[in-house]
């Protein structure tokens, strides 16, 4: 499957097993994984503060739904609406793949506005501090899934560590940006979860999540000037689509790691 010579020759079934019209998929295996692992991780966080238990898997609900449905929306909308226009029932088959990292951010937010408001009533950024920590390793689990798919790779390179991806004809080695997203998030995963546990970040709103944004969409912003173009639009262009939308989430998080560190530290009664 994987031989190791001048590269590393890429030729993964994207398909685990399949009954009948029923296949199991890699990416879907690692989405949900990192779903399951993710929820637990935030359990364990949010039981630790004595919040009510409640909240807790009304929470999970939430993000599930706002991740595959902003993620894919994203992907419609900002990538592929050329396409999907014309096949509008494509848009439903999220198991072919195509999910955007920030539909999936954008989905979360409104999410969570929506979830603060009707069920913890805290401020958003209350639930978002707690809720990118384990959101930084579930994104890992879904850059993995994108390289068992074999999509989303980079440009050529003739550094040892390039990727042939041979199930999609390729025959020169490419740059696997789907590890080196991977292995940036869970980077930040680490920062966040030692930021939670051994500083008074999470006393801090706005602290975790300002930290979340600058180094996922910093990471994402430079690893993308060594990725393919996604899209024919993309030909050309100084930036592309996902720099671009890169760029307001780096700021955001400047903007709140400056607001949190500048406001007195807030301790909260969790003892509803």
């Amino acid at each position: 499957m994987i031989h190791i010579l001048n590269f590393i020759h890429w030729n993964v079934n994207p398909e685990i097993f399949h009954i009948g019209s029923l296949s199991v998929r890699w990416y879907g295996l690692l989405f949900a994984s990192g779903f399951l692992i993710g929820y637990y991780i935030g359990e364990y966080m949010l039981k630790s503060e004595k919040v009510n238990p409640k909240w807790i898997d009304s929470l999970f609900f939430y993000l599930i739904i706002a991740t595959v449905v902003g993620a894919r929306l994203g992907h419609v909308f900002f990538y592929g609406w050329e396409y999907y226009s014309q096949h509008p029932a494509e848009i439903f088959k999220v198991w072919h793949g195509g999910l955007a990292s920030h539909g999936g951010a954008i989905g979360i937010l409104v999410a969570l506005y929506i979830h603060s408001k009707v069920v913890t009533k805290r401020t958003m950024l209350w639930t978002l501090d707690r809720v990118v920590v384990p959101t930084a390793l579930v994104a890992a689990f879904i850059r993995t899934g994108n390289l068992m798919n074999s999509e989303i790779y980079g440009v050529q390179t003739s550094l040892p560590w390039g990727f042939i991806f041979e199930r999609n004809g390729e025959t020169l080695a490419k740059h696997p940006t789907q590890i080196y997203e991977a292995l940036a998030y869970l980077l930040t995963f680490g920062v966040l979860m030692y930021l939670y546990w051994k500083t008074n970040s999470k006393n801090r709103p706005g602290l975790l999540m300002g930290v979340f944004f600058i180094m996922v969409f910093a990471a994402r912003f430079f690893i993308e000037f060594i990725k393919e173009d996604q899209e024919a639009f993309e030909a050309g262009m100084a930036l592309n689509m996902g720099q671009w939308l890169s760029i307001p989430f780096v700021l955001t998080g400047i903007f709140l790691v400056i607001r949190a560190i500048k406001k007195p530290e807030q301790i909260f009664n969790n003892r509803q």
